[in-house]
């Protein structure tokens, strides 16, 4: 892998000098979690909206990776979750001086987090979010610190090979990232408007603009084929993956139904009232809900 790309990588990894409320809060949330699972947790990693905004409040998108699923999890059905169908999602609340602070956090183990960004992965959901900007809030020693770096440069790697393999243009990068989250988006479940692809690359222009020279120059010698016929395959697994994911949460995330009915109505703008029922038997309700959704234009 190109030193250029790992120096980008390890550059935006990096903790901020002088933090903004989002990433503070991030921190805080992230000693929480090593003052419980201190011996199990490999690394933290902050991503997503609330990252990419600076804002502190609201429900903060954390990934914890750690040495075995048993060692965070312990030995019961969590860990057996875990391992059969990672990431476990927990819902983590923490006081914090200006208020509670709330974090959507993910598990898995850093095996299985560096193997989900290889381009063979049939789930494209891991590689396709930390190709995006992202923080390594802790990371257990330089050793580990290395493997998340280069984890991550395999993931904009992954991206961009897909990218060109969907037939996204070279130039200019704005296009090619827009071309790829749109595929990615429609490889997904997702409560999200249309111009989310153009969202997200527009708030950090200099990273895409960066990254896509610098993986192109080690992509240069094995530039990929045309890859539609395999996207397919990967289109068909990923929405059962999220249906699956989905169903699991209900059983490892406090409140999970009323954060899905919060996420949908946030990102596609449609109200989603849920009855004593629904909230009882999430996994039960699942399948009336997705179907009025998607004929209301909330879920794709």
């Amino acid at each position: 892998m190109s030193d250029a790309l790992l120096a980008l990588v390890a550059a935006e990894l990096a903790f901020p000098g002088d933090p903004n409320p989002a990433m503070r809060a991030a921190q805080r949330l992230a000693e929480d979690i090593l003052a419980r699972h201190g011996a199990a947790v490999e690394a933290v990693l902050f991503y997503g909206s609330n990252r990419r905004s600076g804002d502190g409040a609201g429900l903060l998108d954390l990934y914890v990776l750690t040495t075995s699923d048993r060692a965070f999890n312990g030995p019961g059905t969590l860990a057996f979750l875990n391992a059969a169908l990672p990431p476990n999602v927990l819902h983590w609340r923490l006081d914090g001086p200006g208020g509670p602070l709330r974090a959507k956090v993910a598990v898995m183990t850093l095996r299985a987090f560096e193997r989900r960004m290889r381009p063979g992965s049939i789930d494209t959901t891991l590689w396709a979010r930390f190709c995006q900007p992202t923080t390594l809030i802790h990371a257990r020693d330089e050793a580990t610190r290395r493997r998340v770096e280069a984890a991550v440069a395999q993931a904009v790697e992954t991206a961009i090979i897909w990218a060109l393999r969907l037939g996204a243009p070279a130039q200019p990068p704005a296009a090619l990232w827009r071309h790829l989250f749109a595929s990615t988006y429609g490889a997904e479940l997702r409560a999200e408007r249309g111009n989310r692809p153009e969202s997200i690359v527009a708030t950090a222009p200099a990273w895409f603009d960066a990254v896509l020279p610098a993986a192109l120059s080690r992509l240069a010698s094995r530039l990929p084929a045309d890859g539609r016929r395999a996207w397919s395959r990967r289109r068909v697994a990923g929405k059962a993956l999220n249906v699956a994911r989905l169903v699991k949460a209900a059983f490892t995330f406090d409140g999970g139904p009323d954060y899905l009915a919060d996420k949908v109505a946030r990102h596609s703008g449609v109200a989603v009232e849920l009855t004593p029922w629904q909230r009882r038997h999430p996994i039960l309700a699942a399948p009336i809900l997705l179907w009025r959704l998607r004929r209301r234009g909330a879920v794709r």
